[in-house]
């Protein structure tokens, strides 16, 4: 490999967003700390940015929640015709995008342009544009990271921009190695765009197991719980497709104390639903609280004085784990629970049935509804340390087999040295 960093040093993420706890930002992360181990230097090039600000080229027009942006997408999808103010609009946002990025490229001389999802989902139309024009100009070798297409969410297959698309989510240029995270999204870029992409699943650093990191008392009170009340935890946010009316249901059938912990906020897609899960927990009488303002990707403080905790410091003291999403491009808390070795409760959603499961994980399931199975199974290892010890040990060797940073350091290496050739 070191041959390989003598001809390419330099690594260059882009995105809409590279901050907090969303996945697209975990998994650029980890990529990171695995080229970083190697001899890469990483940099990065977004709207929002929590990575050094030494290594990063902050562009507030790349964010998908710049009010331009906002405004453009919305005068691009749910409709079949496009103003020609419209397109001036991104042809003008795309040029000066464009121009951006020739400058993160030639102040930190990079050498491997990663585009982390910009070239998937169109949250930023001109973004997309932007980077297949600079990889068309320059053909620079580029590792387009895909975490999920505009194909698999409903809102944008009504549109006006279809030639847009077509160009840029994603692109069919010979520089570019396309990587997905799923057999599905494999086999559907290869069938919509003719071009072949490697498999890469997200992954945990299981080669180095979790430390505990805080006192089971303090994050216990932080969270509400009561003396001998069960803490279930759903680190998910909350948006519609988590399904989190099911984990719900499921602790209300618990028949014991127990408290469900929603760890992220509702996000970019409004707050109806959160809603929606406060009504439904009061009507199966469920204690459910919603604590994203003392949980962090960082540890600090908040305005009222109250410590900030991160999913870490969390996670070793939780007793089960639910995860009964409808959807999910591959399920970063699916791994997250498997490193920390916890029970999940998991919806069979498509990815995990047809990708995941097979390998051979203990899970308690949900099969789009919660069964008597289902709350049987639940108490079961709730009731008995020792299932639950063998159940998490088995899955922790099964992630340590397909989903480590070995594994990506494996494939990563592979596709940068075919560079060369």
């Amino acid at each position: 490999m070191e041959p390989i960093c003598n001809v390419w040093k330099n690594i260059g993420f882009i995105s809409t967003r590279l901050s907090g706890t969303d996945g697209i930002s975990l998994e650029t992360a980890k990529w990171a700390d695995v080229l970083g181990r190697k001899c890469f230097n990483c940099f990065y090039f977004a709207g929002e940015l929590d990575r050094p600000e030494e290594k990063s080229m902050l562009v507030e027009e790349a964010h998908f929640l710049y009010p331009d942006i906002q405004k453009l997408t919305s005068e691009c999808f749910g409709k079949t015709k496009r103003k020609p103010s419209v397109t001036d609009k991104i042809l003008k946002l795309k040029d000066h995008l464009k121009s951006k990025i020739y400058k993160f490229v030639k102040k930190y001389d990079i050498d491997i342009l990663v585009p982390e999802n910009a070239l998937a989902i169109p949250v930023n139309i001109p973004l997309g544009m932007a980077i297949t024009e600079f990889i068309s100009e320059t053909g620079m070798p580029t590792i387009a990271h895909h975490h999920d297409f505009f194909w698999e969410r409903k809102r944008f297959l009504v549109n006006c921009v279809w030639d847009y698309l077509n160009m840029a989510f994603p692109p069919h240029l010979p520089s570019i190695k396309h990587v997905t995270i799923n057999s599905s999204a494999d086999n559907q870029i290869s069938f919509r765009t003719g071009v072949s992409s490697v498999i890469i699943p997200n992954v945990m650093d299981f080669e180095n197991p979790p430390k505990v990191t805080s006192e089971r008392d303090e994050v216990r009170k932080a969270l509400g719980l009561q003396n001998g009340e069960t803490l279930v935890l759903q680190p998910t946010r909350v948006i519609q497709r988590k399904g989190i009316e099911h984990a719900i249901e499921l602790v209300g059938r618990l028949d014991r104390k127990a408290k469900l912990v929603i760890s992220h906020a509702s996000g970019d897609e409004g707050h109806v639903y959160e809603k929606r899960v406060a009504q439904y927990s009061k009507m199966l009488n469920v204690r459910t609280k919603f604590v994203s303002k003392i949980i962090s990707d960082k540890r600090g403080v908040t305005e009222d004085g109250r410590k900030v905790y991160t999913l870490e410091d969390i996670y070793p003291h939780v007793d089960l784990v639910t995860y009964p999403s409808t959807f999910e491009g591959f399920g970063n808390a699916f791994l997250e629970t498997i490193y920390f070795k916890k029970p999940i409760v998991v919806n069979q959603y498509s990815i995990y049935a047809i990708d995941i499961k097979p390998k051979g994980f203990n899970t308690i399931e949900i099969d789009e509804f919660v069964s008597d199975a289902t709350v049987k199974k639940t108490k079961e290892i709730l009731d008995n340390p020792e299932l639950a010890a063998s159940m998490v040990d088995h899955n922790y060797r099964l992630g340590n087999t397909y989903y480590s940073y070995g594994v990506l350091e494996k494939k990563l290496d592979a596709i940068i040295v075919s560079f060369a050739f």
